[in-house]
């Protein structure tokens, strides 16, 4: 593309105040230590504020409303170990959960564990990594990043009343106690952040030892135990290769046995019941297969349950009596939950799928780290049904709710209706897309619509419900799903699909997505809003350079829209894991195949719509100076058009997008609001997240032409 020549714009813009005529890409914004560039930032987030300053009363409505209709003082399951009951609480006017137990018998004697509440009364930002019961239920372990930069801390506490001792600084996340009672297994990065080396602390003192290290930097690290509780797994994995070493979880010292050696293309996944380990792996078989072996030749697997090609066999949860299998039909995109079970030969006795509430949606274990339970936690939800926590006893064959969320206000989930509609893509592949509404809206006419997407790592959008969400459906708004290529939705085939040489379907997807909302007469063609976060802000970004008109405003959150600089930088944290998704641009091929679809290396001289974009200092996945740029370049081109045609490019969109009194008098702003104390999943604190939240569907209420509805 060629360059746009600087256009002058009004002295108070962030973007004439800081320009630098030598670097027309903004990539100074890449330097943190450069005390200009906070100050941009916080230049662009005055402006942001100055444009919301109308819509401020709206943002308020949607808070209170969406406090209102959620039960705040929130209680989770209670889950037993061996000597005590753990579960979390959260006070009504608490933005973090306390941890507690009680003694199996005596639920009259609870103890704290871990009161996160006052842990955050005097920092800007707190998240909790990992939380571990060390074997004899007398000691919590647990890491907290206190900077949203996603490095954590070590604590240890004596229980029940030990003060909380830091022992380590800038770890991974992740922990798990070995079975001697005294050992914690953890991780730690390289220089780019890489989870790359695994650790073993003994907690009665001495240096930590590392166990294993990660050399190759496409591959990362993590560390588990089964629920067996008699070994732990260490995995090296990159985005489509694995291999796993085993260590005794009762004797941590030995030397980590390497299960079968990498081999490119092969992932594989342990589970382990007494005398047996269970494999799955797509070693010749693309959508998974599952295997067992010996527990004393865990390398020699032979078949269990073949390779399919209507389902992927997505996981394997191993207990004492069989196995639960997570697979997902290709067809119509449905997780199912599948109960195996043995007999004393270890010869397949049972073998049937638990009944689903409804489809499409959303069914998962819940926490069960009994072994030897019989009794199935599971987590249901769709669109319209609410999270609900469902035991289910496979002795009786019976179902008992355990816990449901409750929903208040004026809007109840038995008023919604959902919808499954398949759009044709551009080579004739069938795309599901969700959309719902208020179920005397739905089907009427056409809606103002949100359309959401990711597309990416093989993520599935499996139906779920959101309060939040309510809001903008009782004002009249669709909330749609495009469930494209790249993510995960229709089974490993569908993720394959939309990676590497492949990546455009899903920018081609998501427009067809958007294109059978209008053609079923479900969104009103003139007012659909885009949505996406991270990876799905390069999926949205993309989708607007291919036909900007296509939408009438789009949010990008954390949005990774420089792929192509990113993908070039090695010493980035995350990059060289992201090659087996993206491609390394050292090949040329790759390199043009992401050049070509970068968001920021596709800009083009044409009006695009209204844009929120959102970018957080501390993050380490996707960088704040991505939307910094894209907010710069993209007001750079907004003003040079302007210049050039002489009116505002967006004439003639429907009256109902148009300011009113009380609204923003700019109907095409490209803002950017960047969370100067936060990280990538933005604030940690509920109630900060959800402000930030109501202050994004107030944008997008504006923009559909709802601001001031409530029918």
């Amino acid at each position: 593309m060629k360059a746009q020549q600087p256009v002058p714009t009004p002295p108070e813009a962030p973007i004439t105040r800081f320009r630098r005529s030598a670097d027309i890409d903004w990539h100074w914004l890449e330097q943190r230590d450069d005390p200009q560039v906070a100050a941009f930032l916080e230049a662009a987030n005055r402006e942001c504020d100055d444009w919301f300053e109308p819509l401020k009363p709206l943002i308020e409505a949607l808070y209170q409303g969406h406090l209102a209709r959620r039960e705040l003082a929130v209680s989770g399951l209670r889950t037993p170990l061996e000597r005590y009951t753990y579960w979390s609480e959260t006070a009504a006017d608490a933005d973090y959960p306390v941890w507690w137990r009680h003694p199996n018998d005596h639920a009259e004697r609870p103890e704290c564990l871990l009161d996160l509440e006052a842990r955050a009364d005097e920092r800007h930002f707190l998240e909790l990594g990992d939380l571990a019961i060390s074997p004899a239920e007398d000691r919590l372990a647990w890491t907290e990043d206190s900077r949203g930069d996603e490095y954590f801390d070590l604590y240890l506490r004596a229980l029940p009343d030990g003060e909380p001792r830091l022992v380590l600084e800038g770890i991974g996340p992740e922990l798990t106690w070995a079975e001697d009672d005294r050992t914690l297994l953890f991780t730690r990065y390289d220089a780019t952040q890489r989870p790359a080396s695994v650790w073993r602390l003994d907690i009665h003192g001495g240096e930590p030892v590392m166990l294993f290290e990660e050399r190759d930097v496409e591959f990362w690290v993590g560390l588990g135990k089964t629920r067996s509780r008699t070994w732990l797994v260490l995995e090296s994995a990159s985005k489509d290769t694995s291999e796993c070493h085993l260590i005794p979880a009762a004797a941590p010292h030995t030397r980590p046995r390497c299960v079968r050696p990498r081999e490119t293309g092969v992932e594989y996944a342990l589970e382990h019941r007494p005398g047996y380990f269970y494999v799955l792996h797509n070693r010749q078989a693309t959508h998974f297969r599952l295997d067992v072996a010996e527990e004393d030749s865990p390398e020699r697997w032979r078949a269990l349950i073949a390779h399919r090609h209507a389902q992927t066999l997505e996981g394997v949860d191993a207990f004492a009596w069989g196995l639960v299998i997570t697979e997902r039909d290709h067809d119509q995109a449905q997780v199912q939950l599948r109960i195996v079970s043995f007999d004393a030969n270890h010869a397949i006795s049972g073998d049937r799928r638990l009944p689903l509430p409804e489809a499409p949606c959303s069914v998962a274990l819940g926490d069960m780290p009994d072994f030897a339970t019989r009794r199935l936690r599971l987590r249901e939800e769709s669109f319209t049904l609410p999270p609900r926590w469902i035991e289910h006893d496979l002795d009786g064959d019976t179902r008992r709710l355990l816990k449901a969320q409750p929903v208040h206000g004026d809007l109840a989930p038995e008023q919604l209706a959902c919808r499954r509609l398949w759009a044709t893509a551009h080579d004739g592949e069938r795309i599901p897309v969700s959309v719902v509404a208020r179920a005397d809206l739905l089907g009427a006419k056409a809606l103002p619509t949100l359309l959401y997407g990711y597309g990416a790592y093989g993520e599935v959008l499996d139906p779920w419900f959101s309060i939040a969400r309510l809001e903008l459906l009782s004002r009249g708004a669709a909330f749609a799903v495009a469930h494209v290529r790249g993510g995960g939705d229709r089974g490993e085939p569908w993720y394959l699909a939309g990676k590497l040489e492949h990546k455009a379907n899903s920018f081609r997807d998501f427009l067809a997505a958007r294109q059978a909302l209008v053609e079923a007469g479900l969104a009103d063609e003139r007012r659909i809003a885009a949505y996406g976060a991270s990876a799905g802000g390069l999926l949205v970004g993309a989708s607007l350079n291919l036909d900007p008109g296509a939408f009438c405003a789009a949010v990008l959150d954390v949005p990774f829209v420089d792929v192509l600089r990113t993908m070039e930088n090695p010493d980035l944290p995350l990059t060289t894991a992201e090659y087996t998704e993206w491609g390394n641009p050292d090949e040329p091929a790759a390199r043009r195949r992401i050049r070509d679809y970068s968001p920021l290396d596709n800009l083009s001289d044409q009006p695009y719509p209204a844009l929120f974009l959102q970018g957080s200092w501390h993050d380490s996945r996707v960088p704040y100076w991505e939307p910094a740029k894209l907010y710069a370049r993209l007001n750079e081109l907004r003003g040079a058009h302007l210049a050039a045609v002489g009116h505002d490019p967006m004439e003639g969109r429907p009256a109902e997008g148009r300011p009113a009194e009380g609204r923003p008098a700019d109907r095409r702003p490209i803002l950017l609001r960047s969370d100067m104390s936060s990280g990538h999943g933005g604030a940690s604190g509920r109630f900060k997240a959800w402000k930030d939240n109501a202050r994004q569907d107030a944008f997008l209420l504006w923009a559909l032409g709802l601001a001031e509805s409530r029918d």
